[in-house]
């Protein structure tokens, strides 16, 4: 199963570390991925954690490239507005 949100977050984290050149970005968009097809889905801490990265980068990074994590953080909440818990 493949959690589509999760999936369009790491490939716009992709796009973005490969305008931006941050292989923080691409291991952000690396862990997506595979958060996106696991067997299991990531909790709420787990994805926490990566938006808070996310956060942190986007304010040293270019305006698009912030935009590009913007949409991506937005798919990421899309996601966990279905999560149990927290």
């Amino acid at each position: 199963m493949t959690r589509e949100e999760l999936a369009r977050a790491s490939e716009l984290l992709e796009s973005a570390a490969s305008d931006s050149g941050n292989d923080r970005l691409a291991d952000l968009a690396d862990q997506l991925s595979g958060l996106a097809t696991a067997d299991r889905g990531p909790d709420h801490g787990r994805l926490a954690r990566i938006q808070s990265a996310l956060n942190d980068l986007q304010s040293g990074d270019g305006a698009e490239v912030a935009e590009t994590i913007d949409e991506a953080d937005d798919a990421i909440n899309e996601y966990r507005s279905d999560l149990e818990g927290v």
